[in-house]
């Protein structure tokens, strides 16, 4: 009787507890299918008008903004089948739909990082694009500043897809105009006499009361003879149109304080004057280079200054290979260091204003086909600037020693005869 009465109890308590634990079961699956079909729901997609919150960060990756550009053309595709089936909007809404979809391909392409352009993330990122657009056809909510805004702000960074962006170096890139015809020239001739006042050890010396650097002197007299013949032609001839011209006022003065006696001490001294007289040249420089002086590159003008030089080389060729002075005594082994020193300042200033020649009167030149000739004549003045022996000789021309005038004679005669040929071609 007692096992009877247990198991009626035991019937009793399953039949009473039975539909409630099914009754439980069912309310807790459906309350986990509702959490599942709430949690699981797509996120909507952000309006353009989180444009402007998404690039207050930094975008994440170089690649992402290079996807962005490959997913553009298909959501412009999108974007263009939209606005064809959508009959009622107007060209000013397709316009603003097309700066909307714009903005929005943009910000959604830069969310997501790229794998592969062709892959299965740029079709995901097409179609948010799509969606994106499409909303915003629809309601048109969105200022057009906004997407001004992102737009310029993406456009920024540069891409290596994109082919219609200028790269920031070509944009950036300084412009370089051409320097006015004659500026080189006036350099040119400058820079010798500059070197030897200024920059030289000792500065000016063939005005030394002691005199014990007789080389370096007549190296300096022989730039300064070149710097005065340079500054004469261009004071006389190249800066004017003809003789009726006037003068440059600084011209003249520069010309006239060149022609202070090398060796003047005092009252006035010889390098103060030559200072000013660079200074001149450098203000005429300045007014060349503002358009307010005149330089002239025709043949006529540059004719006399290069038979000067002629005639200069002439003189220092007969110093290098007289072997008597004028009173037939012979050439003293002290003269002779002179005049091969004297050659070679002659030698190098002339070269550096021979090459600005070439700058300046390039034009001149190749219409009468004597750039070659000039070469030569260059060239001939810079192998002779070059020769730097430790003790100057003048032995016979058949003796196993040097005779160092002899070796300077040879290019100073190629170079009068260039300079010669080349003023024949151009008086032609």
């Amino acid at each position: 009787m007692g096992n009877n009465g247990d198991r009626a109890k035991g019937f009793e308590f399953k039949k009473f507890a039975t539909p409630r634990i099914i009754a439980g079961v069912a309310i807790a699956i459906i309350v986990l299918w509702a959490l599942v079909v709430i949690f699981s729901s797509p996120v909507p997609t952000a309006p353009p008008d989180s444009a402007g919150t998404s690039h207050d960060t930094p975008l994440k990756t170089t690649s992402s903004a290079e996807t962005s550009h490959v997913s553009s053309p298909q959501a412009d595709d999108h974007a263009a089948t939209d606005t064809t089936h959508a009959g009622t909007e107007t060209e000013a809404d397709g316009a603003t739909a097309s700066s909307h979809q714009a903005a929005a391909g943009h910000v959604t392409a830069s969310a997501v990082p790229s794998t592969d352009s062709h892959g299965s993330t740029s079709t995901a990122k097409a179609a948010d694009t799509h969606a994106t657009v499409s909303k915003d056809m629809v309601t048109h909510s969105q200022p057009a500043t906004t997407a001004h805004k992102t737009t310029s702000q993406t456009a920024a960074k540069p891409s290596p897809v994109s082919h219609s962006a200028l790269p920031a170096t070509a944009i950036m890139a300084p412009i370089h105009k051409p320097k006015p015809k004659g500026v080189a020239f006036v350099e040119a001739a400058i820079k010798p006499l500059y070197q030897e006042l200024e920059e030289r050890w000792w500065g000016w010396r063939p005005n030394d009361i002691i005199n014990v650097t007789d080389n370096i002197n007549n190296f300096q007299m022989g730039v300064l003879e070149v710097t005065r013949r340079t500054t004469v032609a261009l004071a006389e001839r190249i800066s004017r149109t003809g003789t009726t011209d006037a003068f440059d006022e600084n011209l003249e003065q520069a010309m006239n304080w060149f022609m202070v006696k090398a060796t003047s001490y005092w009252f006035p001294s010889a390098e103060s004057k030559y200072k000013e007289g660079l200074e001149e040249l450098e203000t005429y420089l300045q007014k060349l280079e503002k358009g307010k002086a005149t330089f002239y590159i025709r043949t006529d003008n540059l004719i006399p200054l290069l038979s000067s030089f002629e005639d200069l080389l002439g003189s220092c060729d007969e110093n290098l290979v007289k072997q008597a002075n004028e009173d037939g005594s012979p050439v003293s082994f002290f003269a002779v260091d002179d005049y091969f020193f004297y050659t070679q300042g002659v030698a190098s200033s002339m070269a550096t204003v021979l090459e600005a020649v070439h700058h300046d009167f390039l034009l001149t030149l190749e219409s009468r086909n004597a750039t070659e000739l000039l070469h030569h004549a260059i060239l001939s003045c810079q192998r002779a600037a070059a020769i730097q022996p430790w003790i100057i000789l003048d032995r016979d021309l058949s003796s196993i020693l040097a005779n160092h005038r002899a070796n300077m004679a040879a290019p100073i005669s190629h170079a009068r005869f260039y300079l010669g040929q080349l003023i024949k071609t151009l008086s032609t």
